[in-house]
């Protein structure tokens, strides 16, 4: 048990120890506009943008050019960005001089490229990054070898540049501190319960008669038995089909081998089902999603790992939102109610329940905290294990030393871990048990900021920290074996190694996780459930639907990486993943089994690339409609990669009219007429319009609906057609996809951008844009590949460098 004053002293310390790391540079002089940079804006600018009446609140007069200011710096980026692409000056105001134009934009690239190098070798490009609450999970899990989940003990982290892990968007606070503390005893005690206790054994196999209700007269929410087999029906009562039996006797992941078939299955084919985890009662209605599947007339075994916390159990229950539902009265069920109501419903064989751990058995634990001592059960059975060891001080010193290594992620000398070491060593000598000695000393080093934040100086990264910045980047933990083997024999500087740790760590399980984390941000994946589509509206949508949705993206993200295709596919491609739910939903012919597959798409497919896909449609809708505004900027600023500044502030909000009286296209025409909008929904509404086929929902439509009092009826016809910001028109999604493809240089720039957010922690600066380049031509032979841009981002001086 940690003492309350012993909890607030290592509160404190490490609340000073972070403060300490934070310094002061130095504001270098401010440079002097340059006069091109004053003749041109003099010439071409003052018309439109000079005092109180300025368009856009763009008044040069009172525009500094302090680029130390970063809201002035950036305001001079978006200036040379709209001179360069010639948006600025406009074109009904007369071109501008070729001459002054280029030694405008040269002298501002110049200033902002040499304002941006200084602050980078002053400070860096990142400034100082903690771990994000995932990455804090997965490094307790791999130092200690546990598995149990902890995300759920930290603080939920804010989004800067669309990421978790960006270093201006992370704070600090004594609550998330406390948070952290907490967390870390949570890890480290069941760490020591692994290591010091006989393994955990439980295994279970159940009949039907053991998965059913125990008493048939009774009216409630379990199995009820039918020939042989314990049975749920369709039916949309919560917790219909929970099964107490499985009901867990301790925090635990839990393997379940689960053989079931299908009754009475829809023309469409089986019964699709969900498996989830709870308390299933009233008190606590929240549910677990585990997985899916489609049950059929005969029996087979679906497999599948779950978390269960001591008193939750499996509710398994057909879940397709299609199937007729059954009308129970009271909110129970009773034996016999369902059979004649003609419904769909699944069949229970028999159920076996396993407890397993995830991340390696009890001598993998014991080895990361004891390393060679024995651990031998105690002499006293009412006592835990214990550990034996003849030089408690020395070896405390020992373990010490190698667990900073591993937890700071670098090689530790002994006299900067002296004052930790020194601490336990005291504690040992006052008498204290070993184990709670050494618990305390990894207490403190996890506690430490050299844990909880990356450690690293302006300038090139050394080996140590290109294998943590490699290995956060690919598996969200901390650098394993291989990894810390290269960095300590100072190899990782070599590119080929590198990279061909790179592509080790994208294989298998490893490149899952990180297309599943990645995506996650990237695309918005992890926002999926904030709306539901309107029932009402869009009926054939279910949690089968969304979890298939999320699979097809995901594995199709894989497939692109692991056979290096290239990022056009994003907009275009011609296969997918289905299984023979979301085949149903998007009305796709020809596929059975729950299993997901490749299937390739017919030419006159509304389906092909990521930006067609269900999940990505979902997560640019709010559930009740479209806008081609909020689908179009997060197209440009994910994959199309066009920066889209905030709105003008006296501009109101373009909102759909659901009863249909206009047209979204009405209002944006409208909407555009303001000058100061044009320009930038020049860009926005391409792509917007041309994923305007797409509901909410993710399926395919002609028309919009509206509304007439309760009911739906067609509205007018979609137009999917506009025309590019380069004026190239297109009448629906497939030119669009056309005439995206054409010029994939800027996907891959995108892409290569959206990596080097995400894995070094800071936005892409002006003078990161040569970076930039230098990735999408190394690129360019391989057709602009996806794992040839991770390769190559990987290997770039912005990744290399803090």
């Amino acid at each position: 048990m940690q003492q309350p004053l012993a909890a607030k002293a290592a509160l404190s310390l490490l609340m000073m120890s972070l403060l300490a790391t934070v310094a002061v540079a130095a504001k270098p002089e401010l440079p002097k506009t340059p006069e091109a940079i004053r003749q041109f804006v003099a010439t071409n600018c003052y018309d439109c943008h000079q005092g109180d009446a300025s368009e856009g609140g763009l008044d040069f007069e009172q525009l500094s050019f302090d680029l130390q200011d970063h809201a002035v710096q950036d305001r001079w980026v978006r200036i040379f960005d709209r001179v360069e692409a010639e948006e600025m000056p406009p074109t009904d105001y007369g071109e501008a001089d070729e001459s002054e134009k280029e030694k405008f934009l040269a002298a501002t690239r110049l200033h902002l490229q040499r304002q941006q190098v200084s602050q980078h070798e002053t400070r860096g490009r990142v400034q100082a990054r903690r771990l994000t609450r995932t990455q804090v999970e997965r490094s307790l899990q791999d130092l200690l070898g546990i598995d149990i989940p902890l995300t759920d003990f930290l603080p939920e982290e804010t989004r800067s540049h669309r990421y978790t892990t960006v270093a201006d968007g992370q704070s600090m606070s004594h609550f998330q501190l406390d948070a952290h503390l907490k967390t870390v005893d949570l890890a480290l005690d069941e760490a020591l319960r692994r290591a010091l206790s006989a393994e955990d054994v439980y295994e279970k196999d159940f009949d039907a008669q053991g998965v059913a209700r125990t008493n048939p007269k009774r009216r409630c929410r379990e199995p009820e038995m039918r020939e042989g087999k314990a049975v749920i029906w369709s039916s949309g009562l919560i917790y219909y089909g929970r099964i107490p039996a499985t009901t867990a006797r301790a925090d635990g992941w839990y393997h379940f081998d689960v053989s079931v078939s299908g009754l009475k299955p829809p023309k469409t084919g089986g019964v699709w089902s969900t498996v989830r985890t709870g308390l299933c009662v009233s008190t606590a209605p929240l549910l677990q999603e585990v997985t899916t599947f489609e049950a059929m007339p005969e029996p087979k075994t679906i497999s599948f790992d779950a978390w269960l916390p001591k008193g939750h159990m499996l509710e398994i229950r057909p879940g397709d939102a299609t199937l007729k539902k059954g009308r129970f009265s009271g909110g129970q069920v009773g034996v016999g109610e369902g059979e004649p109501q003609d419904l769909p419903g699944i069949a229970f064989d028999r159920i076996t329940m396993k407890r397993i751990h995830q991340n390696g058995d009890d001598d993998h634990v014991r080895q990361l905290l004891f390393g060679d001592l024995p651990v031998a059960p105690h002499k006293d059975k009412k006592k835990p294990y214990q550990v034996i060891t003849k030089t408690p001080r020395e070896d405390a010193a020992r373990l010490m030393l190698a667990f900073a290594n591993r937890a700071f992620r670098r090689p530790v000398a002994a006299d900067e871990i002296a004052p930790y070491v020194e601490g336990v060593q005291a504690a040992i000598d006052s008498g204290d048990d070993f184990v709670a000695t050494m618990r305390m000393g990894y207490r403190a080093l996890l506690c430490s900021p050299r844990f909880l934040y990356f450690s690293e100086i302006p300038g090139s990264l050394d080996d140590h920290a290109v294998a943590t910045r490699l290995s956060y980047l690919l598996t969200g933990s901390t650098p394993d074996e291989q990894l810390r083997q290269l960095a300590d024999a100072g190899k990782l500087q070599d590119k080929k190694v590198l990279q061909a740790e790179a592509a080790r760590l994208l294989e298998g399980e490893h490149g899952r996780r990180f297309v599943h984390d990645f995506a996650a941000e990237w695309l918005d994946l992890d926002q999926i459930n904030f709306t539901t589509p309107d029932r009402k509206l869009y009926r054939g949508f279910d949690t089968i639907v969304q979890q298939s949705m999320l699979n097809e993206t995901e594995t199709f993200l894989e497939t692109m990486l692991a056979e290096n295709q290239s990022v056009a596919q994003l907009i275009d491609a011609d296969y997918t993943y289905l299984d023979s739910r979301l085949a149903r939903y998007y009305q796709i012919d020809g596929v059975e089994g729950d299993e997901l597959r490749q299937v390739k798409l017919e030419p006159n497919s509304h389906r092909g690339g990521l930006i067609t896909q269900g999940a990505v449609l979902k997560v640019t809708a709010n559930g009740s409609n479209t806008s081609p505004v909020l689908r179009g900027v997060w197209m440009l600023e994910r994959i199309l990669g066009e920066t889209v500044p905030p709105p003008p502030t006296n501009v109101p909000a373009v909102e759909p009219d659901i009863r249909g009286a206009t047209t979204i296209r009405e209002q944006l025409a409208k909407h555009r007429s303001h000058g100061e909008c044009s320009s930038c929904h020049a860009k926005i509404d391409p792509p917007g319009f041309a994923l305007e086929n797409f509901d909410p929902s993710g399926q395919w439509r002609d028309n919009y609906i509206t509304m007439a009092g309760a009911k739906k009826k067609k509205g007018p016809v979609i137009d999917a057609g506009y025309q590019m910001a380069d004026g190239r028109e297109f009448k629906d999604l497939q030119e669009f996809q056309s005439l995206t493809i054409s010029k994939p240089r800027k996907l891959a720039a995108c892409f290569a951008e959206q990596l080097l957010i995400y894995g070094t922690g800071a936005p892409i600066t002006f003078v990161d844009r040569e970076a930039v380049e230098a990735i999408v031509d190394e690129s360019a032979s391989d057709d602009y590949g996806m794992r040839s841009i991770v390769q190559a981002v990987v290997a770039s001086p912005v990744f290399l460098s803090k």
